[in-house]
């Protein structure tokens, strides 16, 4: 035989890259646990080779995945070894934490190199989160085109479709054919954005006079007028809209890209859906986070940072918190007298607790998506009262005889059960209320709703069940 230990260890390298392929080929996006150890394995021993043949085989999106889940020192390796061949979609991929912490460590000119070949969103995207004096640095290494775009981009406010918008868009004058404008396109191919859904036709003023969805283009006769075939109702936005705004509309109008205008309605942009994915996906991970009392995403971030952050929300937590202590001291006297009343104070305040999470959740989606207003809000909130009462019967009667039983007394059984009723539709109740009146007074709904709820569902839970108890049992 001629295999020798260095041919058989190759051998083995090779077959374990194939599995790691064939892995990614098979999940789609991603790599097991398991594999993603075995490129750790690759990393320690620096089988360059093994791992030049699994990145090149997975997309910018797949490799920011899995460099998110390295450590440190291994991402330190990993961009020490390849961050020559990583290609610039790669860091619009990453976690804007993560991305900041790299980019922050690169030389300026090298960042200016990355930001230079990325679509203009993305590229504004990446030097947003970067320090502002670094940011500075970086721009003066860009060239007047990318550096002057960038800077209009920042000047537009935050989250606004002026930084959310592409500056690479297809705009052709109303008065060209259709011939000449496949024309122009088949001449121009080098010049135009990767993707486009619709042509922009504009006037001599650059205002927006129609669009063009390019399926309808290459369907029509090439002697056509442009201005006869254009779409005339189109949803221009303006710079400055909101991108939760821009979302809705979408979402609403089923858009697949939409121009925006300047203050003079001159074009500047165009938004595309893979650009609202992005909004959607942001805004409902922020809501979801609010709704914690978190404000964002700190996987990344240092220790003492994130307990900073989480702690203010605890802080305002705790107060409320002494509320409801202060209303089970009113009763001292009756807790002494009824011990089982401490067992079972719990099982009133958590279930209103949970119901009341239950309509707010589904009362600040639908606040998200603009289908609570004010038209229907007291329809609403009268539903989800009529929810509480009949969650309300239906645990009342199944607690009320767990406690009689577990006690060897109705009267304790009855209490818990009228309590258990009157919380659930005070859950019910406030859990739909209170985001409708945060927004009602421009306050986001997600942030401090549930602080509010659970004061109410502890505070009305506790008063409720031992005024019951003063009353009947002692």
């Amino acid at each position: 035989m001629n295999d020798t230990p260095q041919s058989l260890l190759e051998e083995r390298a090779h077959e374990s890259t194939a599995e790691l392929l064939e892995e990614v080929n098979e999940d789609g996006f991603s790599l097991s646990d398991d594999r993603i150890s075995q490129i750790r394995d690759f990393l320690e021993e620096d089988n360059a080779e093994s791992l030049k043949a699994i990145f090149d085989d997975m997309s910018e999106a797949e490799l920011a995945d899995l460099f998110q889940k390295l450590d440190k020192q291994e991402r330190h390796n990993f961009l020490e070894k390849f961050a020559d061949e990583i290609e610039p979609d790669f860091y619009a991929h990453l976690d804007y934490e993560l991305r900041s912490d790299i980019l922050s460590d690169m030389p300026p000119a090298k960042v200016a190199r990355i930001i230079s070949e990325l679509d203009s969103d993305d590229a504004l995207d990446l030097i947003i989160d970067l320090d502002p004096q670094f940011q500075k640095e970086v721009l003066k290494k860009l060239s007047a085109k990318d550096r002057i775009a960038i800077e209009e981009g920042l000047n537009y406010p935050e989250e606004s479709a002026g930084r959310l918008m592409q500056r690479e868009y297809v705009a052709i004058p109303q008065f060209w054919t259709v011939g000449k404008t496949i024309d122009y396109l088949r001449a121009a191919q080098d010049e135009l954005p990767d993707e486009f859904y619709d042509l922009i036709v504009i006037d001599p003023y650059y205002h927006v006079v129609g669009e063009i969805p390019l399926n309808k283009l290459v369907r029509a006769k090439r002697s056509e007028k442009i201005n006869d075939i254009r779409l005339e109702d189109i949803h221009i936005i303006p710079a400055t809209m909101d991108q939760e705004e821009v979302a809705h509309l979408f979402r609403r109008e089923d858009l697949g890209s939409a121009p925006v205008v300047d203050e003079d309605g001159r074009l500047v942009g165009v938004i595309t859906i893979d650009d609202i994915i992005d909004v959607i996906d942001e805004e409902a991970q922020e809501d979801i986070l609010k709704l914690a009392g978190v404000e964002e995403s700190d996987l990344y971030r240092a220790v003492l940072s994130t307990s900073y952050s989480r702690s203010r929300w605890l802080f305002v937590n705790l107060i409320t918190c002494f509320m409801a202590a202060g209303v089970v001291s009113l009763f001292g006297a009756t807790i002494e007298k009824v011990v089982a009343l401490a067992a079972l104070m719990p099982i009133v305040a958590g279930m209103g607790g949970n119901a009341g999470t239950q309509t707010l959740t589904v009362a600040v989606r639908a606040i998200a998506m603009r289908e609570l207003t004010a038209t229907n809000a007291s329809r609403a909130i009268f539903k989800e009262g009529f929810v509480g009462l009949l969650n309300g019967c239906f645990f009342a009667i199944l607690v009320g005889v767990i406690a009689t039983f577990w006690f060897h007394s109705p009267v304790l059984g009855g209490v818990i059960a009228m309590a258990m009723v009157i919380n659930l539709i005070f859950a019910g109740v406030f859990g739909a209320v209170i985001p409708i009146m945060l927004d009602k007074y421009d306050l986001d709904p997600a942030i401090s709703s549930s602080i509010f709820l659970t004061t109410v569902t502890d505070t009305v839970g506790f008063f409720v069940f031992l005024g019951l108890a003063a009353i009947f049992l002692v």
